[in-house]
């Protein structure tokens, strides 16, 4: 079935919410590993665009299928990440580089399998903000669509490969090749936040988040990991989740973080964010700090702040102070079923109005 999306959760005429759940219809839900090939065409890319599903593009590989990625790269310009490239090798990707700046504007995704062709026509690219917190507008034509429209990925490629352009096919065993200076480093220590990704997440919290945080020192209700549940949708919010778990059936992707707590005045400079990728899909925002503390209950809000790529500040506001009922109006998504809700605001309309003066730090 044909459907049309425009996220983050603004319209949608079927189930899906936005670009990344037409991504897992098309990629995960109908699709049999190992059948044909799965395409990613994008101007812009980075490794969170891809997390969500590396470990389905590996099992498909890893299953006799094909993958076939291209991307534009830049020397001038942050258009394409090695991380993400890196990564698309590492599942077992053919990988082509356009060297034009500029020059690729599409962004189209899909299959083509025996039971024929699904193509995804999209504003978003194969970034975090593309999949998540961007307004992009997606529209899903199924195999009967575009067998009717004559369409098809192999000749599409073909003739997108013809074109008189600067391609390059990096390798991972060839670090030398051109194609990799086309590419930019996530992890560069000069990379600054772009203003649309200064923003506050704010939380209400569950029994789940804070139950450890009211718990008595030496009783079973403190045991396990403190950490809080966050949306499914954060991949624009974090740093490249490149940490990838050692241990464990199940594949978890992680990054490190420095987090200030405002009310405890402690940094925790190895903060974990974590994204299970083949769990539950959700993140988990590690905050050890707060175990014990009673800082934070049930129905209170929690205001993480981006600060810089890897610099971040966590305050607590308590339900029913001022500040709480004026923010609450932003946490507009709930996340499951037992009232609790997110949303964004940005550190300018936040400081605003809670009257935070932020910590900058480098």
């Amino acid at each position: 079935m044909n459907e049309l999306t425009l996220h983050p959760n603004v319209y949608a005429t079927g189930a899906s919410k936005g670009l990344i759940h037409v991504l897992e219809r098309v990629w995960v839900r109908e699709h049999t590993p190992g059948d044909g090939t799965i395409f990613v065409i994008s101007g812009f890319g980075n490794y969170n665009g891809g997390v969500r599903f590396f470990e389905s593009f590996r099992e498909h590989k890893r299953r006799g299928g094909e993958l076939v990625a291209v991307f534009a790269g830049s020397t001038s310009a942050r258009l394409t990440s090695k991380q993400v490239v890196h990564e698309m090798l590492d599942c077992g990707a053919d990988v082509h580089i356009v060297n034009r700046k500029r020059l690729l504007h599409a962004k189209c995704y899909g299959t083509s399998k025996m039971s024929g062709d699904s193509l995804i026509v999209t504003s978003g690219n194969f970034t975090g903000p593309g999949m998540s917190q961007n307004v992009e507008m997606s529209v899903l034509l199924d195999a009967d669509t575009t067998a009717e429209m004559g369409f098809s990925w192999g000749t599409l490629l073909e003739n997108l490969l013809d074109q008189r352009w600067n391609y390059h096919r990096p390798t991972l065993g060839d670090p030398a090749n051109p194609a990799w200076s086309l590419l930019y480093d996530e992890q560069a220590a000069d990379i600054r936040l772009d203003e649309t990704e200064e923003v506050t997440m704010l939380i209400r919290l569950s029994h789940a988040d804070t139950a450890r945080i009211n718990a008595t020192p030496g009783t079973s209700a403190g045991l396990g990991s403190q950490y809080f549940w966050l949306s499914k949708d954060c991949y624009d919010f974090f740093p490249p989740l490149t940490i990838r778990n050692q241990r464990g059936l199940r594949a978890t992707y992680s990054c490190l973080i420095s987090m200030l707590y405002v009310d405890l005045n402690v940094t925790d400079d190895n903060c974990r964010v974590t994204f299970e990728a083949e769990n539950n899909l959700d993140f988990r925002l590690g905050t050890g700090p707060l175990r014990y503390t009673r800082l934070a209950a049930a129905g209170d809000l929690a205001a993480v702040t981006r600060l810089g790529e890897n610099n971040y500040e966590l305050r607590i506001y308590r339900a029913g102070a001022a500040e709480y009922q004026n923010l609450m109006p932003y946490a507009v998504n709930l996340i499951g079923h037992q009232g609790k809700q997110y949303g964004y605001i940005s550190n300018a309309e936040f400081s605003a109005i809670t009257g935070t003066r932020f910590r900058l730090r480098r």
